[in-house]
């Protein structure tokens, strides 16, 4: 074995002669081909050592290492504290941020809107394509989201989950409770630029702006009569279809739209009507 000592002051290696060379040569190849030999050279081995404690820090082969390293690993929201598992939803984390950022990288070619998710995006194509994938077994009516279904099931079934903490009136939908609050606030936070009139939401605005801009978007494939809010093309189907989902308890008279059963409940109740007091000071 060639023994080779460095100097203090030249941390270069030194040149070896043609003899030294091939021994050292012979050295190594001698190891390599004496597989399971202990005879290998100090230096080779020391390399293998360092490489195998590394590999073993980047790749854990045990399965308590992969438990405890890699499953258990979490990701928790600094704003409002959820915890993420990203091996169980790698993109999870990064869809709750944008709720949070306000980010919407999703958007619809058709008419601009944007979007957190992409599956809320194909949800809204729907809208544009008129395709309707789910129908309610009560009434036929059919809707382009599975989630507008449950939420129309409620007309049938009479749920109202969401409650007014201030006066305990009860609501099928949370936007219709959003809306009352406002009642009991006063606030309107969002504002029309042109006549100036406030709005507790920002849909109501938007839906507002076109009675100024005049744009109809909904309209009715079998009349062709266009509409500015989707609600209202709905009810106006109605008129074809010959649906009625609300019914009097007491008679069993139906109706297609709310309006017209709480007027016909006041024939059962006596209530008058502040239609027919304006009428009668104006006959005077």
């Amino acid at each position: 074995m060639v023994t080779v000592t460095y100097d203090d002051s030249d941390l270069s290696e030194p040149d070896l002669d043609s003899d030294q060379l091939g021994s050292r040569s012979s050295l190594l190849y001698e190891s390599r081909d004496q597989e399971g030999s202990e005879s290998f050279d100090s230096t080779s081995t020391a390399t293998r050592n360092i490489s195998q404690s590394s590999n073993a820090e980047i790749f854990p082969t045990s399965e308590s290492q992969c438990n405890t390293d890699t499953v258990t690993k979490s990701l928790k929201c600094n704003v409002c504290g959820k915890v993420f598992k990203p091996f169980s939803d790698p993109l999870a984390f990064k869809r709750h941020m944008a709720v949070h950022s306000g980010e919407k990288p999703y958007s619809c070619k058709t008419c601009g809107k944007s979007f957190t998710k992409n599956s809320t995006l194909l949800g809204h194509m729907r809208v544009h394509t008129g395709e309707k994938l789910y129908s309610c077994e009560t009434c036929g009516n059919s809707f382009t989201r599975k989630g507008s279904l449950l939420v129309h099931m409620r007309i049938h079934s009479g749920e109202k989950p969401y409650v007014c903490n201030t006066c305990g009136e009860r609501f099928c939908y949370l936007s219709a409770l959003k809306k009352h609050k406002a009642v009991h606030t006063g606030e309107k936070p969002y504002s029309c630029e042109t006549c100036g009139k406030g709005f507790t939401e920002r849909g109501s605005l938007l839906v507002h702006m076109r009675i100024h801009s005049g744009e109809r978007p909904y309209t009715c494939k079998t009349c062709g009569k266009s509409f500015t809010k989707k609600c209202t093309l709905l009810v106006h189907m109605r008129i074809h279809t010959g649906e009625k989902p609300y019914s009097c308890k007491i008679c069993g008279m139906s109706f297609s739209k709310n309006g017209g059963l709480l007027v016909h409940m006041k024939t059962h109740t006596g209530e008058t009507l502040k239609s027919d007091i304006s009428v009668g000071k104006d006959s005077l």
